[in-house]
């Protein structure tokens, strides 16, 4: 494992080491083409991609009767980074559904977190010039366009806090604890701050300072960490207004830096503006540079083996781990680079399709993806 930041893609002749999980519905196919375009970049690049596959979600319960194995999460912690189709069914439907909770296809993604320590969750969130028509915000907004990530921290706070629900009195209460040390707020504010370097070195630190102790931490930690990143310029923001300013002017934005509630809201806000779930690609990361990599998009068991999926999210979320865990900016870069090209020259998928546009299926835009690989 790659515990330093260096070079910035100047690597040459590395041996990737890629754990897959192609997971269930359209997983497979999604991640058939990533890897397309992932070798593609190791014959441009001179590298090597060593791909091994495993079992989670519904298609480790029809192999093995649960969710995801322990060999599983050995292999994938072997591995320098995981790559992620898509995990679940129809959850009407499918018998998967029908085991308790923790048997369930879900379950597995929860352990695999758990067991490779993710804490920070990435989810850039990105307009391109030529989707910019299903933004849903107002035409001079989505003129300007965005290009921002939403840092959110992932095993702690509210979600992880000591909770219970009492009778007092006749009257039910329910308490949830809001918990954060300043070791965990230190941790995913240095993944922040490093991530900007990378970016266009601006981070925003979101959190509810006026009301709340956990926040006042947190704003207290986030500033000692912004010390030693004299290059990255720090603004503080209430969520309330950080909520309104997505809406409202999201160019501004670079990277977002919040806690585990505000990221969960935040980050599925930010998604709706782009206009496309199916180009929306995420990243969980740990202390090291290993880190978890899959689209923000489901399943969708209802068109799976159909070739009409979109791979986009896919790929750029590979393109995301060539950038964060293997410090491959260049060649990350060159698949960025692709799916503009891709686009601008008018290729669609049908969830993106529109009139006058190329309609193309999921194996076909893998290809054109990967031709244009420079």
């Amino acid at each position: 494992m790659m515990d330093a930041w260096p070079g910035m893609g100047k690597e040459t002749n590395m041996e990737l080491h890629i754990t897959c999980i192609p997971g269930d519905g359209i997983g497979p196919e999604i991640i058939a083409e990533a890897k397309k375009v992932l070798e593609k970049v190791a014959a441009c690049y001179g590298h090597q991609m060593v791909f091994t596959d495993i079992l989670m979600g519904g298609a480790s319960i029809d192999a093995y009767g649960v969710p995801l194995t322990e060999e599983s999460i050995q292999t994938a912690r072997a591995a320098d980074a995981v790559l992620m189709g898509s995990i679940g069914g129809d959850t009407t439907r499918s018998p998967w559904y029908k085991l308790p909770p923790n048997l369930r296809p879900e379950a597995g993604l929860l352990a695999i977190r758990k067991a490779l320590n993710l804490f920070a969750n990435l989810r850039p969130a990105v307009l391109y010039e030529e989707l910019a028509a299903a933004c849903p915000l107002k035409e001079e907004i989505s003129r300007a366009g965005f290009d921002m990530l939403i840092m959110r921290e992932l095993t702690g706070g509210l979600y992880f806090g000591e909770r219970k629900t009492v009778e007092e009195n006749g009257v039910r209460k329910a308490i949830d604890t809001l918990t954060y040390d300043e070791n965990e707020i230190r941790r995913i504010a240095v993944k922040g701050f490093d991530i900007a370097r990378k970016r266009r070195k601006k981070v925003t630190s979101v959190d509810k300072a006026n009301v709340l102790d956990s926040s006042r931490l947190w704003r207290k930690v986030v500033e000692e960490v912004a010390a030693d990143y004299p290059d990255v310029k720090l603004e503080h923001m209430l969520v309330d207004n950080c909520a309104m300013q997505l809406v409202k002017d999201p160019a501004q934005f670079d990277v977002i830096l919040t806690e585990n509630m505000f990221g969960d809201i935040l980050s599925d806000e930010a998604s709706m503006v782009t206009g496309s779930i199916g180009m929306l690609s995420s990243a969980s990361l740990n202390d090291s540079k290993f880190g978890l990599y899959e689209p923000s998009h489901g399943s969708a068991p209802d068109i799976a083996g159909q070739d009409i999926a979109n791979p986009i999210a896919t790929v750029l979320s590979a393109a995301m781990m060539l950038r964060y865990s293997f410090d491959l900016d260049r060649e990350a870069d060159a698949i960025e680079a692709a799916v503009k090209q891709v686009l601008k020259e008018g290729y669609r998928t049908g969830d993106i399709h529109s009139s006058g546009c190329k309609k193309v299926g999921c194996s076909e835009m893998g290809s054109l993806l990967a031709e244009r690989i420079r």
